[in-house]
């Protein structure tokens, strides 16, 4: 979760409804359950929670040289926490061991998701690294289903893949990597949340995991405070960054999951490597050339389609 999803039952196997590195719910809607109120006020909410979480990202990256990524993912870290302890309200000395061990990889996959993703748009750009992060929820979808149909989704997520991470002498194969681990991450996030969600109640599990993740990048805080203490501007930058993509897109996607499908709700959610592209090229001026708006179309494409002709 730019991302700290709230726990919750496994969506449908073509319906990847996560968001990375934010603070949002994984929340398919419940069997013979519709969703209440009305859907335009979903919809508006879902573009809402998408803008401001990439622009959180696109703003935390001012930040990066004077805290580095890892001094705002850190900040990130704290704001999810703050915000997940507020609403999950864990009982923490309560759990038992088969509730904490799902809880502290959990805690290990966020922020190690979190640092891998702002390592790598530090490197390659925003636009590039949410296009493979988003990679990772896109091929457990794909791999849970047996359709042709999805079959040939995942061909041309490969294609868009491939031509994204094309030997060229200026790529950056390193910041390329980092993508795709933020991508395993975030595979392992959403694995790991149903896990967590099927032995905690509630949104707990998550909170308590977001307070673990907190407190391990402590040392990383205090370590870049000291080395390099943060300016007002960039203090203010990243934890711009932490409330715009955690505290907001999780209490937006709370609000909208009410309100429209689940199916719906992961379609719109597969146009965020779009909105990082184009927040990106507003924002920090890194413009894409065709063949990476190219690639990013064809993994979007892959995801709306595999959704879209999913059965209900």
């Amino acid at each position: 979760m730019d991302a700290a999803h709230a726990p919750a039952s496994a969506p449908a196997p073509a319906q990847p409804t996560a968001t990375s590195h934010r603070a949002g719910p994984d929340l398919p809607d419940a069997p013979g359950r519709k969703p209440a109120g009305h859907p335009l006020a979903g919809v508006l909410t879902m573009a809402g929670s998408g803008l401001s979480n990439q622009t959180g990202a696109a703003i935390g990256s001012l930040a990066f040289p004077v805290l580095g990524a890892s001094g705002v993912v850190a900040v990130r870290q704290y704001v999810a926490a703050i915000v997940l302890l507020a609403v999950g309200r864990p009982r923490m000395r309560s759990f038992t061991k088969q509730q904490w061990w799902p809880v502290l990889l959990l805690a290990l996959v966020f922020g190690a998701m979190n640092l891998s993703l702002y390592s790598a748009i530090d490197r390659i750009g925003l636009g590039l690294a949410v296009t493979l992060e988003f990679l990772g929820p896109l091929t457990i979808a794909l791999s849970a289903s047996h359709r042709r149909t999805d079959a040939c989704c995942a061909l041309v997520a490969l294609a868009g893949v491939v031509t994204l991470m094309r030997p060229q002498p200026s790529t950056d194969y390193l910041g390329l990597g980092l993508g795709l681990l933020a991508a395993a991450c975030w595979a392992s996030y959403i694995l790991l949340n149903r896990t967590v969600g099927r032995r905690v109640p509630g949104a707990q599990g998550s909170a308590a995991a977001a307070a673990v993740s907190a407190v391990l990048f402590l040392p990383v805080g205090i370590v870049i405070a000291v080395q390099h203490p943060p300016t007002p501007g960039a203090a203010g930058y990243a934890i711009a960054a932490g409330v715009l993509s955690s505290a907001v897109p999780y209490l937006a996607d709370l609000f909208t999951l009410r309100r429209v499908p689940a199916q719906t709700f992961g379609l719109f959610m597969s146009v965020n490597p779009v909105l990082a592209a184009v927040v990106g090229w507003i924002l920090l001026g890194q413009g894409l050339g065709w063949t990476e708006w190219a690639s990013i179309g064809a993994i979007v494409a892959a995801n709306a389609l595999s959704i879209l002709t999913s059965r209900a």
